[in-house]
């Protein structure tokens, strides 16, 4: 029976898809943002996981169900995260599957850092999609991700010609993209990609203590945090190209 590693599977989430929902966090990951608040979720394994555990797909559904009635009140329902779903695209698609019979709203969030062919074949199971762009540049996108950005904007492109219901989240990182001068390159890459609708998430730092149990550098130790307010003229300078704008975490 197929397996997945999951590190957590969180109750009563209000940030990551409409209503009240169950996040589910799948290990491993195939970026290395320098921000990253998950670093225990990078082994694939659930190694360094704190609580990673095997699941088969039966026993992430019956967890998920347990909360069907708050879903079904809040129009909410169960949100694959990570960590990167990608890294275990087999699982993640049986698990939509079995969502789907369930009648569950699910959603996904991604960096989006794959092949076309296995976005397209996953993102047809959920019902929304959450997908990161981290810097438009590509040269800036490897020094802070370890990785190029030409996948993510490819499937960006599909996903905005796609008629799927999604939103480009952009994490607002210091001395990295928090620019007017980026907010403008965003801008202009949304308009040729098609884009309209955008979250800004702004950094904080809730992964800080985590480094430090693993035993491993963090190299935003120290950075100020970024508020809403602190937001506000990035996100008109968006709007102003007409691009839908949110602040935070909740749609």
């Amino acid at each position: 029976m197929n397996k997945g590693y999951i590190f957590n599977i969180q109750k009563f989430c209000l940030h990551d898809g409409k209503g009240i929902r169950t996040d589910i966090f799948f290990c491993g990951c195939n970026l290395r943002c320098k921000w990253c608040c998950n670093p225990e979720s990078w082994d694939i394994s659930g190694e360094h996981a704190c609580g990673a555990a095997a699941y088969t797909v039966d026993e992430v559904v019956k967890e998920v169900l347990k909360d069907k009635p708050f879903y079904d009140k809040s129009g909410g329902g169960a949100t694959l995260t990570g960590g990167e779903v990608f890294c275990q695209q087999e699982f993640a698609e049986e698990l939509c599957a079995k969502l789907r019979t369930e009648r569950i709203n699910i959603a996904l969030e991604t960096s989006g850092y794959t092949e076309r062919e296995n976005f397209k074949n996953l993102i047809r199971l959920v019902d929304f999609v959450f997908i990161d762009c981290k810097h438009y540049d590509d040269a800036v996108h490897k020094e802070g991700t370890g990785v190029s950005n030409s996948r993510i904007l490819d499937n960006i492109k599909y996903l905005a010609e796609s008629g799927r219901d999604y939103c480009v989240r952009i994490p607002v990182i210091p001395y990295y993209n928090d620019s007017g001068k980026d907010a403008l390159s965003f801008a202009d890459l949304f308009q040729k990609t098609g884009v309209k609708a955008v979250q800004l998430l702004p950094f904080h730092q809730l992964g800080e203590k985590k480094y430090a149990d693993m035993k491993i550098p963090y190299l935003y130790k120290g950075f100020s945090q970024l508020h809403k307010e602190d937001l506000v003229g990035y996100a008109k300078i968006l709007s102003d190209k007409d691009i839908r704008v949110t602040i935070g975490g909740t749609l």
